[in-house]
């Protein structure tokens, strides 16, 4: 398993170098430096202004290397800070984006863990149910509600959910946060109601439709001819072997938890790195940007490298080689 860890990290390397190009090309080629420094001080400001502008913030340097000034330039600058986890400040304000970072963190697990753990549960729950009564009406209602609540926008949930619970009955803050033990449930109860409700749908499908194909195995029709019941083969028998599906979909899920939930967060005014990620789109802020996007892209790495080491650790056939 230890070469396989390295070969594996080995590659996530190159992907990381090759998003870092892409972010670099994305951001300063595409969107040169003049651009940046317009959207940020405005198009009709005069040329001093945005040349003073680019000293400020670094964009000033040639972007490609020169003879005899390899680090002097743009490229390597955005390479090594980017390495070195050093994002500089934002575009917009000046802060460190570090900073928010780290202010972001903690409002944005507060609310992905909880809706995560209470998404898994309840999806699972409801696909090994649905898959349990398969081809009856309970089967069609699952998967007839499951594709209605797919097809609902999660804009029209935060809508109706901050009308109905918020304006009209008044059990939960339309908006905010508050990071303290006995008022951090309340403003994030609504958001969390909100996220299982809009993604459940699809959760309950997959699960459902993997179950489902495990029920048709040798090993059911084995355990059934035992004399097992329809609820022990599902709960010990069919659920354990659909492990590998399940994982993929949940060890995956699991470094976007320190993201954030864009609209979630946008919608309902938690300040974490969703609605600091929406923030920085708003304001044009390019650094804070480049630094969610270069961050995102190490965790999808992570959860792919945490996904293989699942699959060893849960299923004995297979094997990391």
């Amino acid at each position: 398993m230890l070469a396989y860890l390295i070969r594996r990290s080995a590659y996530g390397a190159l992907v990381v170098l090759g998003v870092l190009l892409f972010l670099f090309f994305l951001f300063f080629a595409v969107a040169t430096p003049d651009d940046i420094a317009r959207r940020s001080v405005g198009e009709k400001a005069m040329p001093a202004v945005i040349e003073q502008w680019k000293v400020n913030h670094g964009y000033h340097l040639p972007l490609w290397p020169a003879p005899g000034h390899f680090r002097e330039n743009l490229l390597v600058q955005h390479m090594e800070r980017m390495l070195s986890f050093d994002f500089g400040k934002s575009d917009a304000d000046g802060v460190p984006i570090l900073q928010r970072i780290s202010e972001g963190a903690g409002p944005s697990l507060a609310l992905a863990v909880p809706l995560f753990v209470i998404e898994l549960v309840v999806s699972v729950c409801l696909g090994l149910f649905v898959a349990f009564f398969r081809e009856s009406y309970v089967d069609r209602a699952g998967v007839f509600l499951s594709v209605f609540s797919m097809s609902v926008s999660i804009l029209l949930y935060i809508i109706f959910s901050q009308f109905l619970f918020g304006t009209v009955l008044r059990w939960f803050p339309l908006s905010g946060f508050d990071s303290s033990w006995t008022m951090a449930p309340r403003f994030l109860a609504l958001p969390v109601l909100v996220g299982v409700l809009s993604s459940i749908g699809s959760s309950v499908r997959f699960y459902r439709t993997v179950f489902v194909e495990e029920v048709h195995q040798d090993y059911v029709r084995s355990a059934r001819a035992k004399g097992a019941s329809d609820a022990r083969i599902m709960f010990r028998h069919v659920l354990p072997n659909a492990m590998i599906p399940i994982l993929t979909n949940v060890v995956m899920a699991i470094p976007f938890l320190f993201t954030g939930s864009l609209l979630l967060e946008a919608g309902f005014g938690i300040p974490g790195l969703g609605s600091m990620t929406v923030e920085a789109i708003n304001a044009n802020d390019f650094a804070t940007l480049r630094a969610m996007v270069f961050l995102g892209s190490l965790l999808f790495i992570l959860g792919q490298v945490l996904t293989d080491v699942s699959y060893a650790l849960f299923d004995p056939r297979v094997s990391l080689d």
